[in-house]
Parts: C-alpha cells; sequence; structure tokens
C-alpha cells in the first residue's frame, strides 16, 4: 500500500483509482489495520472517490447519443439528454 499513496490521485485513471478505493475498503472491513493507518488511508479513500466521481463527471459530458435514419444506419451523433 506505500507504493500507492506516492501516487498523486490527480494523475491516477479511473480504473487505478477504483481498483485502489477497492484495496482501501476491503482493508477497512478487514479490520486490522492499526488505527492511525486507518484514518490514513480512509482520507485516501475519500480522496480516490472523489477522483473517480469526477473522472465519471468528466465522462458523462463527453458521451454523445448515435442518432440514425429510418431504415437504421447511423447518420451522427448529438448531444446526449441529461436531465
Amino acid at each position: 500500500m506505500a507504493e500507492n499513496t506516492q501516487v498523486e490521485v490527480s494523475r491516477l485513471t479511473f480504473e487505478r483509482a477504483i481498483e485502489e478505493l477497492e484495496t482501501i475498503v476491503k482493508r477497512l472491513e478487514d479490520g486490522k489495520v492499526p488505527l492511525e493507518e486507518s484514518v490514513t488511508i480512509y482520507e485516501r479513500g475519500e480522496a480516490l472517490k472523489r477522483r473517480c466521481e469526477e473522472l465519471l463527471r468528466q465522462a458523462e459530458a463527453r458521451v454523445d447519443k448515435i442518432t440514425t435514419d429510418a431504415s437504421g444506419q447511423a447518420t451522427g451523433t448529438a448531444p446526449l439528454d441529461v436531465q
């Protein structure tokens, strides 16, 4: 785990951040982590959660829906209607 804390959260991909977050959750659920380390990895987990949420918002902003003609052929894309 020590090597993971060296990587700046803002540089992680979604997949890497979620993987590390899952590892932290498992460790905390096991209950075998000393209190001080629990606090440290919990804080890291919060930062990872925020990073994942940020990346998801960015992805949602880029999502387009495919438009088709009457025969079902793709004709282009249009912004996704997000409500």
